[in-house]
């Protein structure tokens, strides 16, 4: 008898939504996705859990939505991280060779573990290492140099570091639903599994994810991983200042937004107003499409600005070949790609997820599904390269339903301002 495959999850944990896909590994790669559930987030700032308690009702919901239509319990799940304190560290290391000057994949694995052991700052883990270019012997470079005759390896990685309370306090969220966390990813590196080719990998592209609560920036060459940050502003601030800007309460500012708002005002037509009801039998507001649309673009070119200082201070800018990839869920705003392509100057596309899978899913071409479709996607092939250890019994939980169709409606999650914030690339040598 043939034996039965394993239902991986993931679940992006966001500023405004909590997202969970869950799947199998199908014929010819394909994957199968079983389920899908989404809530309104909640106990998240910059990404960031906050409130274990909120986020756990907020995964919760979420969890037994897909579990619904899966017609059975999620027991592990890989779940990305995110927030305004992820720093790009820079460290190398170097190794002179054995073993009749032949660099072996021993010598890589040493160099790999010198890294791990690097100090960092207090609190702060390695969530992600990417070796960059190896060097032989103070000469050549290449991306693999196993089998080369050398005497001297030296090799820098580009290490994403974040305080371990990101990870812990994620885990802790979701083992009040009774869930165990297998794998925490950086979200950027997620993303880029499903929106990004090869061939913008190893020309030049910058990952551009312009969420809720945050806007992440992500920069790649020569195929890995060159500089990576957050930026703590996103769609929300755009809902708030339409609110303000046109005094009206949020719930109708971020309808206001999706529904009529474009990135430059000059495209807006002059001629058409929406009208917003009043409560306590005030007279209706009239607002102008063009009105609206300044608002939401003053605010996207500050956002584009600070964008263009993380891009200049990568060092970067100038070997960005393929251009700008945009995504997140303000990537939906109509024009927002053109303002970006004219306040950078670079090509800009419209992220889409690509993925194969055995079924279609209405929506998940849309670029809000991106971070949980690269989760799943990297879970699924993890568990195709290595055993997977017996699963973790799913316990009670009071924070769970008894009921699969308890959780069928959802609410919007609440915008929040933030507040400006630039991490500092480091750098750090060990020999």
């Amino acid at each position: 008898m043939a034996k039965s495959k394993k239902t991986v999850a993931a679940v992006d944990v966001g500023t405004t939504k909590v997202v969970v896909v869950a799947g199998q590994l199908g014929a010819e790669d394909r994957v199968e996705i079983l389920g899908i559930g989404t809530s309104a987030s909640a106990g998240v700032q910059r990404g960031v859990v906050l409130n274990i308690e909120e986020v756990s009702r907020a995964i919760d919901t979420a969890l037994r939505q897909a579990e619904e239509q899966i017609g059975t319990e999620i027991d592990e799940v890989y779940v990305n991280i995110v927030g305004q304190q992820l720093k790009t560290f820079s460290l190398k290391a170097e190794k002179y060779i054995d073993n009749e000057n032949l660099v072996t994949e021993a010598d890589i694995e040493f160099l790999i573990q010198k890294v791990k052991k690097a100090e960092l700052p207090q609190g702060y883990k390695i969530y992600h290492a990417e070796p960059q270019l190896y060097k032989v012997d103070q000469e050549g470079e290449c991306a693999d140099p196993v089998g080369m005759k050398a005497e001297h390896l030296e090799v820098e990685f580009k290490l994403l570091v974040a305080p371990e309370t990101y990870e812990r306090n994620l885990q802790l969220g979701f083992e009040r639903t009774g869930i165990a966390v297998k794998k925490a990813i950086v979200d950027p590196l997620a993303s880029s599994e499903v929106l990004l080719t090869e061939e913008e990998k190893e020309t030049g592209v910058i990952l551009l994810d312009i969420g809720g609560g945050t806007t992440k920036i992500a920069i790649f060459q020569e195929g890995v991983l060159r500089y990576s940050s957050l930026i703590p502003f996103g769609g929300n601030v755009l809902t708030h200042d339409i609110k303000e800007g046109c005094s009206i309460i949020l719930r109708q500012a971020e309808s206001l937004k999706t529904q009529f708002g474009e990135a430059m005002g000059d495209f807006a037509p002059a001629d058409k107003v929406v009208t917003i009801p009043s409560p306590s039998g005030w007279e209706p507001k009239e607002i102008s499409f063009k009105n609206l649309s300044y608002i939401i673009q003053a605010r996207m070119e500050e956002i584009i600005e600070s964008i263009n200082f993380h891009i200049e201070k990568s060092g970067y800018g100038d070997r960005i070949g393929a251009g700008i990839v945009l995504t997140g869920g303000t990537a939906l705003l109509h024009n927002l790609n053109q303002l970006i392509k004219y306040q950078t100057g670079m090509d800009v596309r419209i992220g889409v997820p690509r993925i194969k899978t055995e079924k279609q899913w209405k929506g998940l071409e849309d670029p809000r599904f991106a971070t949980v479709l690269g989760l799943l996607q990297m879970a699924l092939r993890d568990q195709a390269s290595d055993g997977r250890k017996a699963p973790v019994k799913r316990k009670s939980a009071k924070a769970k339903s008894n009921s699969f169709g308890f959780f069928k409606s959802m609410k919007e999650g609440v915008a929040r301002q933030m507040d400006m914030f630039f991490n500092d690339e480091q750098g750090i040598e060990i020999k």
